[in-house]
C-alpha cells in the first residue's frame, strides 16, 4: 500500500494580524498597459450617466405614487428637473426637413356626420383665441390704471433699456428663418430673467418658423418651473398648433414634435394645453385626435392622469372633451374612487339631455365600463342602467349593457361572486340527484 502523501500547510495566515503593515504597502510592480492607459471619463459621458441614473430614479419613484393614487394633485416638478434632451443637443439641431414636415395618418378618424353632432356642444359666444400679446397688454392697462406708488410696489418690472429691446428683436428677426443650428444666447437666458414674458412677447412669438417653435419648447420645458411654462404652453404654443391645424387640416411636423416635448411637464401640459382647450368649447375633432394622439404615445403619471380625469368630468361639456376622457380612461390606470364618482356623475348629465349624443361619449361611456366595471357601487350600475336607457346607440349600448351585467359590486370579491352562480348550481343538481347526499 503506498504512503499517503502528507499535506504542505501554509506556515503564514492568508490574512495576517498585522493588517496596518499590509495596507501600508504600496504597490511597487509596474502599471499594466490597459491600466496605463485607462483615462478619466469625459465631463460629457458622465453626464449622460448622471441624467440616466436620475431618469431611472424617477421612473422607480412614479412606479411607488402609482402604488398609492389617493391624493389627487398636481406635484410640481423641480426647476432642476432631468429632461431627456440634453443642452449640448439643441444647438446641433439639424432641422426637420419638409419632406416629412406634416403629421397625417388620422383622416380615417375624422367623420363628417360626426363633426356635425359636436358642433351642437361648442359654445356660440366663444371669443379669440387669447396669446401671449393679449396678456402683456392687459398687464400694462393694469399697471396704468394703478396709482404710480402702488404700482411699483405691486408689481416690480424693471424698466428695459433699448439696448436689450434691440437684442431681442433681433432674436425674434433670427427665429422668423430659423431652420437649424445655434441658437441666440439671448434667448438661452430667457427662463432666468424675472421679465421673461415681457422679454419673449419682444420677439414675437406669432411670427417664429415651425422648428423655432420646437427648440423653444425645448429649452423653457427644461429650464422652467411648471407655473411658468404652463404659460408659454396657453398663450404661444396651444394657439400656434390650433392655428396650424385650421389652416392647414394637419399639423406641422415641428410643432407636433414641440407638443410632443411640452408633456414632460405634465402638470404644465394638462394646465397650459388640454384644459384650455377644453374649456374654449370650440375644439373639433381634428384638433382632438391630433393632440390626442401625443397622450396615446407619451406614458403620464397616474396621478396627473387622475387629476386630469377629474377636471375634465367636471368640466363644462364641449363635445371632443369625451375624446380625451377616452384617451385616459383607455390607459388603465388605478383611479382612486373620488375620481370613478366624478366620471359616473359626469356621464349622468346627460340623463334628461334631448340632444343626441355623439358616437364619442357611447364610445367614452364603454371604455370607462370595460376598465372599471367592478369599481362601482350598485346605486351607481343602477344608474347607469338608467342612463343607456335614454341615451342608447344601436351598436355600442348593447357592450355597455353587457359589460355592466357582467360586474362585481365595489368592495365585493371576485370569489363572492362565483358562489352566485355556483351554488344555484349545486342546488340544482341536489333536486335532480338527491342520493349523492349519501355518498
Amino acid at each position: 500500500m503506498a504512503k499517503k502523501r502528507e499535506r504542505h500547510q501554509n506556515p503564514e495566515p492568508f490574512l495576517s494580524d498585522d493588517t496596518n503593515k499590509s495596507a501600508s504597502k504600496k504597490r511597487t510592480k509596474p502599471a499594466k498597459q490597459h491600466q496605463s492607459e485607462e483615462k478619466l471619463i469625459s465631463a460629457g459621458m458622465s453626464s449622460k450617466i448622471l441624467k440616466e441614473a436620475l431618469l431611472q430614479q424617477k421612473e422607480i419613484q412614479d412606479e411607488a405614487d402609482a402604488e398609492n393614487p389617493d391624493n389627487i394633485v398636481f406635484p410640481e416638478e423641480p426647476i432642476t428637473q432631468t429632461q431627456v434632451d440634453e443642452d449640448d443637443d439643441v444647438d446641433n439641431f439639424a432641422g426637420f426637413s419638409d419632406n416629412h414636415s406634416q403629421f397625417g395618418g388620422y383622416e380615417e378618424e375624422i367623420n363628417e356626420d360626426e363633426e356635425k353632432l359636436l358642433e351642437a356642444f361648442f359654445s356660440k359666444d366663444a371669443g379669440p383665441q387669447q396669446t401671449l400679446a393679449d396678456v402683456i397688454l392687459r398687464k400694462i392697462k393694469q399697471k396704468d390704471q394703478m396709482p404710480p406708488g402702488l404700482s411699483a410696489v405691486l408689481q416690480p418690472s424693471p424698466k428695459l433699456d433699448d439696448s436689450i429691446i434691440e437684442i431681442y428683436k433681433s432674436v425674434g428677426e433670427i427665429f422668423k428663418k430659423y431652420t437649424s443650428g445655434k441658437l441666440p444666447l439671448a434667448f438661452k437666458s430667457i427662463p432666468a430673467k424675472q421679465n421673461w414674458e415681457e422679454l419673449l412677447y419682444l420677439t414675437e412669438p406669432e411670427k417664429w418658423s415651425p422648428n423655432a417653435v420646437y427648440q423653444a419648447t425645448r429649452i423653457l420645458a427644461s429650464n422652467m418651473s411648471s407655473s411658468k411654462v404652463t404659460k408659454f404652453y396657453k398663450f404661444v404654443l396651444l394657439p400656434r398648433i390650433r392655428q396650424d391645424i385650421r389652416k392647414n387640416k394637419k399639423l406641422h411636423f415641428a410643432l407636433y414634435q414641440a407638443l410632443k416635448k411640452s408633456v414632460y411637464k405634465p402638470s404644465a401640459f394638462h394646465k397650459g394645453i388640454l384644459f384650455p382647450l377644453c374649456a374654449s368649447r370650440t375644439c373639433n375633432l381634428r384638433e382632438a385626435v391630433i393632440i390626442g394622439s401625443i397622450l396615446q404615445k407619451v406614458s403620464i403619471p397616474p396621478l396627473h392622469s387622475s387629476a386630469a380625469l377629474m377636471k375634465l368630468a367636471e368640466m363644462e361639456y364641449g363635445g371632443t372633451t369625451s375624446y380625451f376622457i377616452k384617451i385616459l380612461v383607455e390607459k388603465k390606470y388605478a383611479l382612486p374612487y373620488r375620481v370613478i364618482d366624478a366620471m359616473v356623475a359626469h356621464f349622468m348629465r346627460f340623463c334628461e339631455d334631448s340632444r343626441d349624443m355623439p358616437v364619442i361619449w357611447h364610445q367614452s361611456l364603454l371604455a370607462f365600463m370595460q376598465r372599471y366595471k367592478h369599481e362601482l357601487t350598485k346605486e351607481q350600475k343602477d344608474d347607469i342602467n338608467y342612463l343607456v336607457k335614454k341615451q342608447r346607440h344601436k351598436l355600442v349600448t348593447p357592450e355597455i349593457l353587457r359589460e355592466l351585467n357582467n360586474s362585481r359590486i365595489r368592495g365585493e370579491k371576485e370569489d363572492d361572486l362565483m358562489s352566485l352562480y355556483i351554488l344555484p348550481f349545486c342546488l340544482i343538481k341536489v333536486l335532480q340527484f338527491p342520493h349523492i347526499l349519501f355518498w
